[in-house]
Parts: structure tokens; C-alpha cells; sequence
């Protein structure tokens, strides 16, 4: 499948499940890595806008640049309050922004589906001399009772399923390779609750997920549905996460 491609149609759950970023992680960028309310911020598969959004806040001038159509307008329909906020299409490879024309480059939940030669290419292209990357990831934590049954349901039902955050791990290879050996490696606790839609749009939002109309989605539903039962409190179930960033 075309990487570009993956998450069309997946916005709205999209949008809806997935987290933010931990405030921590924002801080130590504009505190120690160089980051202010005058940068020009360069965010490549930048989705519905999440992160996108936490920079706006701190004063930067966003260009939000992602293939998806849909994705793309979900995010619009946000950050469009936000004076120094650009929407762009384009990719990782290709983001269609000027030589030179950034003081950072970041990623967030994206890295992962990127052509890693082909984006520190464009990295070197648009950035500014001594300008970061930065790769984040909200990380699930694996000794997480919820994450491990997740986990079993998204293998028995989902046949795209190769791991959270497209199999990532800790130090990974395609980080270090990217990086040349040379990066900052942080992490912040940053602890989820959700209720039950909030869940299954969580669920739902995975570029793996079944959708409506795919062979055993209702009892793929029925199995997310029976595990919030047994884990909520009080109507919302607590997922262990952490907001990971390296940067380089």
C-alpha cells in the first residue's frame, strides 16, 4: 500500500481518538532545542494537526505538510484559527517548501511510514543551517494490561496489523540510521483516558484498523467493546503512555 494513502478515510476517528502530546516534551523543545515564537516549523506528516496545533500555541509559524486529502482538511478546519498556521500537501519525500526555508523539521507519529534516505534528503534541503529534527511518538507502554489484550485483538482481527506506531521500537534502527548515530533521546509520561467513543475512535483511528464493511468488523467491534466493559471505571479506561521524542 502507498504509504500516502493509508489513512484515507480515517480522519474523523482520527481527529476525534487520537491523544496530544505531553506539555513536558513542548516545554523542553522551546527551553533546550532551540525552539521560539519566531521559528519557522517545517511538520511532516502532520495529520489532523495535532502537534501541529501544540506549536501554534507556543507563537511558530507551522507548515503542516501531509498527502492525505482528508486528513489534510480535518486539520485545516483547526489550526485555520491560527494566523501563522500554512497547510501544505505534500510528502515526506517531496514537501513541496523552499530551499532553506525552515528552522526545524519535526514528525510526529509519522517517521515510521517515511522513506528514511529520501526524507533526510529533504530535511537537509529546507532546513536552515544547525537546524533540528525532531521525531516524536505517543508510545504505549507494553507492560500495559489493556495494551497487551489491544494487542491480541488487533492480531486476530486486523490483517494489516505489524505492530504499534508501524512496529517502532525504542532506538530503532531506521532512528539511528536517519540520525547517523547522533541524537538526544527524551521521554515524558503521558498517561490516557478515554471514554468509550473516545476509546473506539482510538481504536478505530489505527491505519491497520478494519472499517465498517470488512470481514469480522462487527465482532472486532463487539471484542473492543467487551474489553472497555471489563477495564472502565467509572466510565473511562486509563491506557499507560508515554510522549517520546529524538532529536537530532
Amino acid at each position: 500500500m502507498d504509504n500516502t494513502r493509508r489513512f484515507d478515510g480515517y480522519a474523523d476517528d482520527y481527529a476525534a481518538g487520537r491523544p496530544d502530546y505531553a506539555e513536558e516534551l513542548i516545554d523542553l523543545l522551546y527551553d533546550r532545542y532551540g525552539l521560539t515564537s519566531a521559528s519557522v516549523i517545517a511538520d511532516i506528516g502532520s495529520g489532523t494537526g495535532k502537534f501541529s496545533e501544540q506549536l501554534l500555541k507556543r507563537g511558530s509559524t507551522v507548515w503542516s505538510v501531509e498527502p492525505g486529502e482528508d486528513m489534510r482538511r480535518a486539520a485545516e478546519k483547526v489550526l485555520c484559527t491560527y494566523e501563522r498556521s500554512r497547510s501544505v500537501k505534500g510528502d515526506a519525500e517531496h514537501t513541496t517548501l523552499s530551499d532553506g526555508s525552515v528552522d526545524a523539521v519535526t514528525a510526529a507519529q509519522a517517521f515510521h511510514w517515511f522513506d528514511t534516505e529520501k526524507f533526510r534528503r529533504e530535511c537537509e534541503r529546507i532546513l536552515r543551517t544547525g537546524g533540528p529534527v525532531i521525531l516524536v511518538w505517543d508510545l504505549r507502554d507494553p507492560s500495559d494490561p489493556l495494551t497487551t489484550e489491544l494487542h491480541k485483538i488487533y492480531t486476530r482481527y486486523c490483517p494489516r496489523f505489524a505492530g504499534f506506531s508501524g512496529g517502532i521500537t525504542e532506538d530503532d534502527p531506521r532512528i539511528r540510521s536517519f540520525f547517523g548515530g547522533k541524537y538526544d533521546h527524551v521521554s515524558f509520561p503521558h498517561p490516557l483516558q478515554y471514554d468509550r467513543p473516545k476509546f473506539i475512535s482510538r481504536c478505530l483511528s489505527g491505519s491497520y484498523s478494519l472499517r465498517s464493511g470488512d470481514t469480522g468488523y462487527t465482532d472486532y467491534i463487539a471484542a473492543l467493546d467487551d474489553m472497555f466493559d471489563r477495564y472502565a471505571r467509572d466510565g473511562i479506561v486509563a491506557l499507560g503512555n508515554s510522549s517520546d521524542a529524538y532529536i537530532g
